[in-house]
């Protein structure tokens, strides 16, 4: 199913300014929050918790991230989304800053709830933005690229964090949000929702759906739902990698080789932009699993060998990154070749929601399975398993006749 109208047949000129503006935003929000992970190990001395207290900490912001997903996704085909961004990124700011101040485990878990609802007003916005500049010509790599600028987010929060842990948790919810209110500043004032001439800045009131119109036709998508599936296993991936691997090296003493993970993460987004468009012909499926498959392998080879620091250290957890995030890349084109133009920010927001909440389940289990068996490294041969069940899930969800020459009706953009 695709939704052609108003798509036009040319490329949007400026289309290539709006990207890198959204990406330039986007590339400081995580600094709004996989800073926590570097807090973990000095925050329950601080505040004298378990690690599966921890973990609650954790799933308080991912449910409200992945409930934001849910709202946020069907506002950002109604509403303007630079204005969405913008406020989600301040609030984001404040909400951190205020976490930095407190000493109580309820205070800070409910602030860090609210925070995931405040970061989760700029995902989906972002992605209607270029939807609206990118109708037609290599959409996986604008959406690699979009991916890519998450991944590197992660980069700037380790680095921050890295130099700020060791002076004092509290800095770690200061100082690198200024840089994110700077961002969102900057991307308010030069974005444009949609090109000039394509109407109203956000789709008008009357030609959408209702709400509950589009969430049967979102829900009555067996394919869509399976990829949903496939995203959350793949996001808990992540997130068991992305929020413990700081505590894991932080112990190891080789802190610094844990840089690697979201680079390897940042390469892994743009290069699965390429590979989805070129080498699997616009098959985002083959790609995810085949990525996934590689991310479940490596995470058990890293478990095996037992190998905490070195070249080879460095050099699997960059390739479980790769892997791990890579195939993120892939997901969020299908919200519109399978839902069509007029549903991609809702299905984006329904996809986002099943990622998070799957993800917040897995985070205080994680820390629980820490506490009960004493052994950190109990994060990879689990990151193995949940990324397998990524890898057969994004199965379901490929066709069941495929055509000679092609494994999907998906168009090849």
């Amino acid at each position: 199913m695709t939704d052609t109208t108003n798509v036009p047949t040319r490329a949007e000129p400026g289309r290539w300014r709006m990207l890198l503006l959204t990406m330039f935003c986007y590339l400081f929000f995580y600094t709004g929050r996989h800073n926590f992970g570097w807090a973990t190990h000095q925050l329950a001395d601080t505040l004298g918790i378990s690690f599966e207290k921890v973990g609650w900490i954790s799933f308080a912001m991912l449910a409200g991230y992945a409930f934001g997903q849910l709202v946020n996704g069907l506002l950002a085909d109604r509403l303007s989304p630079r204005h969405m961004i913008l406020t989600g990124g301040i609030l984001s700011v404040l909400a951190n800053i205020c976490i930095s101040f407190s000493g109580s485990f309820t205070v800070i878990l409910v602030l860090w709830g609210l925070n995931g609802y405040f970061q989760s007003m700029a995902w989906a916005p972002g992605s209607r933005i270029i939807a609206n500049w990118w109708h037609n010509g290599n959409r996986g790599l604008a959406y690699g690229l979009y991916t890519m600028s998450a991944g590197l987010s992660s980069v700037v929060t380790y680095v921050f964090s890295i130099l700020l842990v060791q002076d004092n948790w509290r800095n770690v919810f200061r100082v690198p949000v200024l840089f994110l209110a700077v961002a969102v500043v900057i991307f308010f004032i030069f974005v444009k929702n949609a090109p000039p001439g394509a109407g109203a800045s956000h789709p008008p009131t009357g030609d959408q759906p209702s709400p509950k119109n589009t969430f049967t036709v979102i829900t009555g998508n067996a394919r869509f739902l399976a990829v949903c599936l496939s995203l959350g296993f793949q996001s808990m991936a992540r997130y068991a990698l992305i929020f413990w691997l700081p505590l894991f090296f932080i112990k190891s003493g080789s802190v610094w080789t844990s840089l690697l993970l979201p680079l390897g993460m940042a390469a892994g987004a743009i290069s699965f932009g390429f590979i989805s468009d070129s080498v699997f012909r616009a098959n985002r499926m083959a790609s995810i699993c085949t990525g996934m498959l590689l991310c479940s392998l490596l995470s058990g080879l890293i478990y095996m060998l037992e190998i905490r620091s070195g070249v080879a250290a460095g050099a699997l957890i960059f390739c479980a990154g790769f892997f791990a995030y890579g195939p993120q890349a892939n997901f969020w084109p299908l919200a519109q070749e399978l839902l069509g133009q007029r549903y991609v920010g809702t299905g984006t927001g329904v996809m986002n929601m099943t990622a998070y909440l799957f993800a917040a389940v897995g985070e205080p289990l994680m820390g629980k399975l820490i506490d009960m068996t004493g052994n950190k490294a109990v994060i990879f041969p689990t990151v193995a398993v949940i990324a397998l069940l990524s890898a057969v899930t994004i199965l379901f969800a490929m066709p069941r006749r495929p055509s000679p020459g092609s494994l999907s009706r998906i168009p090849a953009f």
